[in-house]
């Protein structure tokens, strides 16, 4: 190539018509080389070296190597090596997951050793104090009604029995649900016939302590089990009449929204403070002394696991002073 980049001698008729590159002649030319990859007309890669040749007029050698055996060669190690790390994965996954299977198995045992431990516990705690309130119930009717101290220790052990039955049969509908053994209906439950009976029944405590009630489903359907729908209010209300003061009030309602029904229980009762809030659906848990009265703390944690077994979900906001809201979001029917 001379000067000007024109061809001399070509010496291999496939890459004269690919060469001279003008810029890699000029850059030869200044600096006695050059020595880079360009792209010929048909998009083919090749690898041009530039040199000067010395003498008295200014000559440039250009030679060129097409890399498309390289090229080639490039594509085959990288699809060697993505079909090596496909194969690395699925055995490094299937490795894992039998390291955790392992792993997890002992816990896994002693998850449902447990569940199986408190079932049993539960079935055979029933029947002693069924035996129990039976014989305080005899002898209280024995006792004399001038006898007051003997009657007040015996009216107590009729309610702690009662206590203990309850905390029984909770215990045991909560290891019946991690179990996956609790039977649910999935039948449509029109809302406003549950809310009418819950409100007939709850209304009178209601009221007794100066409370209003209110309860509108405004011609809700959902499906699901009616018994265990109804169970759920009657936990969120009973959680709503123990923190309401008199002169308060309740709401329970219904709305649908798209594919889905909200119940809400709202109460203007003292509110759950905002540290609390996240472990209020944790079995045995009770936020403080000033709401602790006297329950077990499964209340909320039966609940959930009774809205979750029919496909919902249970959500709770609250403020000191202004009172908790609870919504319960189920499929609609």
């Amino acid at each position: 190539l001379n000067r000007s980049g024109q061809v001399i001698s070509p010496t291999n008729v496939s890459l004269a018509a690919s060469i001279p590159e003008a810029q890699a002649v000029d850059a030869a030319l200044r600096n006695g080389s050059d020595w880079r990859p360009v792209q010929v007309e048909n998009a083919m890669r090749v690898r041009l070296l530039t040199w000067r040749v010395a003498g008295a007029n200014p000559v440039a050698l250009q030679v060129g190597r097409v890399l498309s055996d390289q090229s080639d060669i490039q594509h085959q190690l990288l699809m060697v090596l993505l079909a090596l790390g496909g194969v690395s994965v699925l055995l490094l996954g299937a490795g894992s997951w039998w390291l955790a299977g392992r792993a997890l198995r002992p816990a896994q045992l002693s998850w449902e050793r447990q569940q199986a431990f408190v079932a049993n516990a539960s079935h055979e705690l029933r029947t002693p104090l069924t035996l129990m309130r039976a014989s305080a119930e005899v002898a209280l009717r024995n006792v004399a009604a001038s006898d007051a101290d003997q009657r007040m220790l015996l009216n107590d052990v009729v309610q702690e029995c009662d206590h203990t039955s309850r905390l029984v049969d909770d215990l045991l509908l909560l290891s019946r649900l991690d179990a996956g053994q609790m039977t649910l209906e999935r039948k449509p439950i029109a809302l406003a016939d549950v809310f009418a009976e819950i409100e007939r029944q709850v209304g009178r405590l209601a009221d007794e302590r100066g409370i209003r009630l209110r309860a509108d489903a405004a011609g809700c359907v959902v499906p699901g089990d009616s018994l265990r729908l109804r169970q759920v209010l009657l936990i969120l209300l009973d959680n709503a009449l123990r923190y309401t003061p008199a002169g308060g009030a309740i709401d329970l309602a219904a709305r649908q929204q798209g594919q889905h029904v909200v119940v809400t229980v709202r109460d203007t009762g003292s509110g759950i403070a905002p540290e609390y809030l996240p472990r209020v659906f944790e079995r045995f848990y009770r936020a403080d002394s000033a709401r602790s009265t006297g329950g077990s703390g499964l209340g909320l944690a039966i609940a959930r696991a009774l809205v979750e077994a029919q496909h919902g979900q249970i959500a709770l906001q609250s403020q000191i002073g202004h009172g908790t809201q609870v919504m319960v979001t189920l499929p609609a029917a």
